[in-house]
């Protein structure tokens, strides 16, 4: 037993890129001399280095293959819209950021390791605007449910205000870029690198909030899996990123490198990304799963969404964080 530390939204459609490195449906198939079955899971990301590093490590290494798995990319906008193709069976796994916690909090889906945390978030702002409260009464954009929605509600808690004293504007995350520098809404719940985006076209762009702001609290990324995933696969997948961990941990500038060409992007671009993040070693992951440090991280962040409304209560952890999963995998 861990200790721990003292309804999704409506989604917008969206088109979903697929990255297939292997067979687009899933099962088995008999690729080894030996007959052992290789088994295809279909893994979502986002787009950014937290969400691909990993993925990106483990078809350079040959992670996946060492374990007899085949991997089916497809990329996201964001954390909810992967809940969501899980929870229909288009995924078997996927990658979320600190801000769609609340999702496998309310038994969407269940986490399946921790990858990193990550200080990526901003409340972004036109020229002219200087602080959260000269948000009052202004149109601010943010795709609801994901860590754009979280940091936008810690800066609002922060100036003793909510989202009714704003005029939110739901946006995904692939119109946010247009709607701000177009001038459409005052003010956005964004994120790197998207930001990087949006100021490339508008340099005088101001950062009213961040996640670095709030020291003490810690926001972590994820990734899940289906609530029908089992747990035999569910191992062999967690086995495959805690390699791709520490490949990570101990080559960070190849890991970069690996992001880059998966995401088919700059070096410099992700090298940017990757400065708002802090890995951690896979031992490190399961000291501080075995001694409660996660499900305390998991805890204040649904204490926070509990607080947005965005959860009517909090649950131990240990009902959505599987740690006895990826510490067992940790020790093999």
């Amino acid at each position: 037993m861990r200790s721990y530390r003292p309804a999704l939204p409506a989604l917008a459609a969206a088109v979903v890129l697929s990255l297939s490195l292997g067979a687009c449906s899933g099962g088995d198939s008999d690729d080894a001399a030996d007959g052992t079955k290789t088994t295809t899971v279909r893994f979502g990301y986002i787009a950014d280095y937290n969400g691909s590093s990993l993925l990106a490590i483990a078809d350079q290494e040959g992670l996946w293959k060492k374990a007899h798995l085949k991997a089916d990319y497809k990329t996201f906008t964001n954390g909810p819209l992967q809940i969501q193709a899980l929870g229909t069976n288009d995924l078997d796994f996927g990658y979320i950021g600190p801000g769609a916690v609340w999702l496998p909090a309310s038994g969407k889906a269940k986490i399946v390791a921790i990858d990193t945390l990550t200080y990526a978030d901003r409340v972004i702002a036109q020229p002219g605007i200087t602080s959260i409260k000269d948000l009052k009464g202004k149109k601010v954009g943010v795709p609801e449910g994901t860590s754009g929605e979280m940091v936008l509600n810690l800066a609002l808690q922060k100036a003793g205000m909510t989202e009714k004293d704003i005029k939110k504007v739901p946006l995904d995350a692939t119109t946010m870029v247009s709607a701000f520098v177009s001038g459409k809404i005052d003010a956005a719940g964004f994120w790197y690198p998207a930001i990087d985006t949006i100021k490339k076209q508008k340099p005088d762009t101001v950062e009213l909030a961040s996640t670095e702001d709030f020291t003490g609290k810690a926001f972590p990324t994820a990734f899940v899996a289906g609530q029908k995933t089992g747990s035999a696969l569910s191992a062999k997948v967690v086995k495959v990123l805690q390699e791709a961990n520490d490949y990570r941990q101990e080559h960070p500038d190849e890991s970069i490198k690996a992001a880059a060409k998966l995401l088919k992007v700059d070096e410099s671009q992700v090298k940017a990304d990757a400065s708002h993040v802090k890995t951690m070693s896979t031992a490190d992951l399961a000291a501080k799963t075995k001694d409660g440090t996660v499900d305390g991280w998991l805890k204040d962040l649904e204490d926070f969404f509990v607080s947005t409304g965005q959860l009517p209560s909090a649950k131990d952890p240990e009902t959505f964080y599987e740690g006895d999963l990826y510490t067992k995998a940790q020790a093999k």
